[in-house]
């Protein structure tokens, strides 16, 4: 009784079982009684007044019983019940059935004649356990002399063995329609059982670690459907989130290994007695601060991660873009001269205002800079301006470098993805100092891209909506 199966079928069935049993007996009842009986006992009580009507006429067949079998030989064929003429005391004067011969002269229970004559239609109806037994119609001349009576037998026996014969085959049927309700119930409880089922499975075995993340195919009902879609959804994150966590790893393993070997060879040289030697000293010294400061850009990126995906609130005020943007790129602009490129920087003086956190956007673009400078060789140049366009406020950072190749362009801005050519754009770093900038550029309103041509340099740009101007009404007597 646990299984969905059985309480499906159970739910579909319970109602068959009670509702139709009652619905036939009920059905049946009311035919036997309300039309059947009702039909044969008006169609009896019709013959018996006709055949009353015809005897009051010839009052001679109930003084000659010759005449009366004449009479009863004459009508009794034309009629649907057995006829019987009894006189005014009750006795048997003949009946149309051979085999009364013997019953002439037989006294018959004869019903209260006054109270028939006062009927409307001057009939009295005697029925045996439900079933008509027979109709009594007083015979009366035109003067109102009682000359006898006119009863037909009700012979329709047979009739009421096919009403018995009716109610077996309607129990046949109900219980046909219950096996047939419940094969039928089984069916669809299995179809809707099975992708139910097999789903659970697959979340138990996803839970439990034992699914190899596989989708699902979608069948059965809508709302099964909804449930696979949902499972295949999450599927699919759980495998995003998986490569992710590979990603992760393998960047890690990289980017810590890289400076954690060159900080130790350095270390051995130092001990191996370079430290003798001040100008290598030096040399080294700056090279394992170097790797240090990759280190930390590092960690600082791994810090700001999920900040830069928009879960940290931002202080928004505010912000003129002409004067902003000169200060913030300035320690960018002395790290890519350090590096002898070519840094011009084109910031028009009537940029309108935007809405910003200017920590979170000067993080942004300091790793859209700093990836320019970074994959720019020397002797290169790069470009930075902002204009005015119809997304608001957009600013573009144009390299000179070796560009990105068009398999890992698209996919640039995600976190953790690097590609796979050799010290590429996308390779450098644990690849989240483009993914972080996206999602704070996002969490601002505005929009980021790339576009890159391997050899050619790559251009990086995002927008911004700029505040809208609200005319100011100035009323009568304002000054």
């Amino acid at each position: 009784m646990r299984t969905l199966r059985f309480r499906i079928l159970l739910s579909i069935l319970l109602p068959v079982v009670i509702i139709v049993p009652v619905v036939a007996v009920g059905l049946s009842y009311l035919l036997q009684t309300q039309v059947l009986v009702a039909s044969i006992s008006n169609e009896l009580i019709r013959q018996a007044v006709l055949v009353a009507d015809m005897s009051s006429a010839s009052t001679q067949i109930w003084q000659d019983s010759s005449q009366a079998k004449t009479f009863v030989e004459r009508i009794g064929p034309r009629l649907t019940a057995k006829l019987m003429l009894l006189d005014p005391t009750g006795h048997l004067i003949v009946s149309s059935d051979p085999g009364d011969s013997k019953l002439v002269g037989t006294v018959y229970e004869m019903p209260d004649l006054n109270r028939v004559l006062a009927m409307q239609t001057p009939a009295m109806i005697t029925y045996n356990q439900s079933q008509i037994s027979d109709v009594t119609v007083p015979v009366v001349t035109s003067s109102g002399e009682l000359i006898g009576f006119v009863r037909l037998t009700n012979p329709l026996a047979s009739i009421y063995a096919r009403s018995a014969q009716l109610g077996q085959v309607t129990l046949y049927v109900v219980i046909g329609g219950v096996l047939a309700g419940l094969l039928l119930g089984w069916l669809l409880a299995r179809d809707l059982e099975r992708p139910l089922k097999k789903t659970s499975s697959a979340v138990y075995e996803l839970a439990s670690g034992q699914h190899p993340l596989e989708t699902m195919r979608e069948e059965g009902p809508e709302e099964v459907r909804r449930l696979i879609r949902a499972f295949n959804v999450l599927v699919e994150r759980l495998k995003g989130s998986e490569e992710t966590r590979r990603r992760l790893l393998a960047n890690m393993v990289h980017e810590l290994g890289r400076p954690l070997g060159a900080l130790l060879s350095a270390l051995q040289a130092l001990r191996g007695g370079a430290d003798q030697q001040v100008a290598l000293r030096g040399e080294l010294l700056e090279g394992m601060e170097g790797e240090v400061v990759l280190l930390q850009r590092l960690l600082d990126d791994l810090t700001h991660l999920d900040q830069g995906f928009g879960q940290t609130e931002l202080h928004l005020q505010p912000i003129c873009l002409s004067d902003w943007l000169p200060p913030a790129l300035s320690t960018w602009g002395k790290a890519a001269l350090d590096k002898k490129l070519d840094w011009q920087v084109d910031v028009p003086t009537d940029l309108p205002e935007v809405r910003c956190d200017p920590d979170r956007l000067g993080q942004a673009l300091g790793n859209l800079v700093s990836n320019a400078i970074r994959y720019t060789q020397k002797g290169g140049s790069v470009y930075i301006q902002a204009c005015t366009d119809k997304s608001g406020i957009l600013v573009e950072i144009i390299d000179s470098g070796s560009g990105i190749p068009a398999e890992d362009l698209p996919h640039i801005f995600e976190r953790f993805y690097r590609g796979e050519k050799s010290r590429s754009r996308a390779s450098g770093g644990a690849g989240l100092g483009l993914a972080i900038a996206r999602g704070i550029v996002e969490a601002h309103g505005g929009e980021i891209g790339a576009s890159s041509e391997p050899g050619s340099g790559t251009r990086l740009f995002f927008t911004l909506p700029q505040i809208e101007k609200r005319s100011v009404v100035r009323l009568p007597g304002d000054k």
